[in-house]
Order: structure tokens, then sequence, then C-alpha cells
């Protein structure tokens, strides 16, 4: 690990002043991440300005239109349990409950979850080409171990994949981003922060130096009644998903009013398909149709050898988690609808 200065700052501006002015500086919240990131050396920040002291923006309150703000410097654990997210927004608490251990959820804050780095192994290692790590130098991904790797929106310089459950679970809930920089307050759909590779994979969302999360909003509509959060993943806790999928049902009858499904580990940001939605409303909510409409979301996936795999796994997710969300008490331990 690098050596680093360290300060604390008193409130939101002084702390975007200080990063702004630094180009080697970066927030420090709740460190889950980034402390991994400075161990393996694979960040080496002159300056780490602390903003866990600010009161700002910690709270999760109603707002005017219905809504909810959840304060980006709340942590996962206060979100997940809190009565507002738990009545309304039960597909986002479970997906937080779903990520990381009790540990790390009582550390690790919402914008925090926002920007976590890939957990490719490559990535991680630096002794191998990553074009995350050092653009230009090749993904070593492609020709290696691919197993969790994506299968959908990749590129030829990179196939690692977004590791947050939570932000699959924002994702079907169509959140806000809301952020603070020098230059003022902007908004960003929540289909808008998080980018594809492309040919820069080495920037993951669409913050601008010296910018900081300040809320993720959610609009009044949570499905609250028809939801289901799934995770696959090689062992039952503290694994990131090799398929996740986040599910929330409008139902009037038997007829689906309105479909949101969204994939996590498929893919460089949360994966959302529009037309599979569109395709579903007002059709009857039936192990076919969601079938039909897992089709449409894995349209063009690639697999890379390890990860072949993954294509009909999250095919079967999409229905298993669908059916799953007409029963929200099926998401029980041991009880699984059959496909």
């Amino acid at each position: 690990m690098n050596n680093f200065n360290y300060t604390r700052a008193g409130n939101i501006q002084e702390a975007m002043s200080l990063v702004s002015q630094n180009s080697d500086a970066g927030f420090l919240a709740g460190g889950t991440n980034m402390v991994d990131l400075l161990k393996y050396n694979l960040v080496h920040p002159e300056l780490l300005v602390d903003i866990n002291h600010i009161p700002e923006h910690r709270g999760i309150l109603e707002t005017e239109d219905g809504g909810v703000q959840l304060g980006a410097f709340a942590t996962n654990a206060e979100t997940a349990y809190h009565p507002l997210i738990e009545t309304r927004y039960p597909l986002l608490s479970r997906a937080i409950l779903a990520g990381a251990s009790a540990q790390i959820r009582n550390m690790a804050t919402n914008g925090g979850n926002l920007l976590q780095r890939t957990r490719c192994y490559y990535f991680y290692d630096p002794n191998t080409p990553c074009n995350k790590r050092k653009p230009g130098s090749g993904c070593s991904a492609i020709g290696g171990y691919n197993r969790i790797m994506a299968i959908l929106g990749a590129s030829e310089d990179c196939i690692a994949v977004f590791p947050s459950d939570m932000c699959v679970a924002l994702s079907a809930l169509d959140a806000v981003v809301r952020i603070d920089g020098v230059d003022g307050t902007r908004s960003l759909p929540f289909a808008e922060f998080h980018r594809l590779p492309g040919n820069n994979p080495e920037r993951d969302n669409n913050l601008q130096p010296g910018e900081i999360i300040t809320s993720i909003d959610l609009p009044e509509k949570g499905f609250e009644k028809n939801y289901s959060y799934l995770k696959l993943r090689d062992r039952s806790s503290y694994a990131f998903a090799l398929v996740s999928v986040a599910t929330g049902l409008d139902l009037e009858g038997d007829v689906i009013k309105e479909a949101r499904i969204a994939l996590g580990g498929v893919a460089h940001k949360p994966w959302r398909i529009k037309d599979a939605e569109d395709f579903l409303a007002g059709k009857s909510p039936s192990a076919e149709n969601f079938a039909a409409a897992a089709k449409i979301i894995l349209n063009g996936a690639v697999g890379y050898g390890h990860n072949n795999f993954k294509i009909d796994l999250a095919k079967r997710a999409v229905v298993r988690n669908c059916l799953m969300a007409l029963n929200p008490e099926s998401q029980q331990p041991g009880a699984h609808p059959s496909i």
C-alpha cells in the first residue's frame, strides 16, 4: 500500500473543493471497496478526503412527489432495514440483504455501492494485463478463466461485470442519481449512470472529476405487492452473483399491467431491456410469456468459453424470478416454484 495524505471534510463543499483541486484525490466513505483497492495496490491516491463525518445526506426521507430519497451517506444496512424501504420498496431491501456480509453492509454507503469496481480476477492481479486497470494493456479474461464474466454488453477491451446487488434493484425501480459538483447539482436517470466498457473500460460511470453522489431518489411506485430478487452464486453467502434478477410486477387481475426486469452479474452495468417489459404488458403472467421475455433480454448474449453456461442460466433465472414475484412469500428459504 502506498502512502497518501488524509483529511476530514467538514461539509460537502469543502470535500468537493479538495478533490477537484487534485486529480489524484478521492473521497473516502465506508471504505469497503476503497480499502481493498489500496491493499491490492490498484489505486494510488495522493489524498483521501474522509466524508463520513459530514451530517448531510444521511437520511432516508419521503419526498413531496410521493417517492423516497435515499441519502448517499446512509449505510446499506440502514437502508435495507428502514421501515419505508421494507414496506414500500421491499425489492430494494431484499437486494441489499443479498449482498456482501452484515459487517460490510453496516459500513458500506449507498453512494459507495454505486461506485464499486469490478471483482474481475485479472483486475485484481497487477501481474496480468487489464484494460480497466491499465488502458491499452489488453484483457486477460477474454482468453483466460472467465466463468464470472459478462455475456452482454461487453467489448473487445473488457468483459468484466458490475458486482452490485443493490444497483440491480435500483435499475428496476427507475431510480434517479442526484449529483453535486463545484459547478452545481445535476440528476441522472439510473440507466445513464453506469457505462458499458466500449473502448474506455477504465470508466465505470458518468461521474465527472470532483463530483459526489448526494442521494438516490426513488419514484413513488415500488412494486410492493409483486416483487422478487433472485441471486444465483457459487456459494450461499458472501459471494458475487453469477446471475441475479430483480423483478417488479404490477398486476390487474390475471394480466400484467407493467413489468420491470433487471439483471446483474451479466454485464458492465445492471442490464434492463425495455422491449421485454413492453412485450409482457397486457399478457398473462405465465412461464411461457416470461420465457419469451427472457429470450428478448438475452438476445445477443455471447459466452467466452468458461461462462457459456450463464446464457441459459440467465434465461431460467428470469422465468423463475418472475414466477416468484407472483407470490413474494415464495422467496422464503426452501420455497421454489417449479418451471
